[in-house]
């Protein structure tokens, strides 16, 4: 076999051979239409379409606020009730406070003789007339 490639011509054309298989495999490859920019719009496509799905679910669910809002008058009051905080003529409101049961309120005597930002006793006693 390496006496085919002894004449000039042959390595020449073995060469040229090669430079363009090299060539046709970089355009396959890289080139405009490769494979790589195709795997790169075949994720871009995927990450547009789970947008869309997201965007789908959040149309239908202002789709079906926005029949609740035409057709039914309890959507249009917990709207106002929710947002614009507006009662009822006769109604009392009350608030319920997210604060937990063991909340102990913190209290500062103000005649106390520590500085509370390094905890230490002041010796410094006010004088008396």
């Amino acid at each position: 076999m390496l006496e085919v490639f002894k004449t000039t011509s042959s390595k020449v054309i073995l060469v040229v051979a090669v430079l363009i298989i090299a060539i046709l495999q970089f355009r396959f490859l890289f080139g405009e239409g490769g494979y790589f920019p195709h795997q790169a719009l075949l994720q871009q496509i995927q990450q547009q379409s789970d947008i869309n799905d997201e965007l789908k679910e959040r149309n239908r669910i202002l789709a079906a606020e926005v029949y609740d809002l035409k057709s039914g008058v309890e959507a249009i009051e917990e709207h106002a009730r929710l947002d614009l905080g507006l009662i009822k003529p006769h109604e009392t409101f009350v608030q319920m406070s997210t604060i937990s049961s063991n909340y102990k309120p913190i209290y500062i005597d103000p005649n106390a003789k520590i500085d509370l930002r390094t905890n230490e006793v002041d010796d410094l006693e006010p004088e008396q007339p």
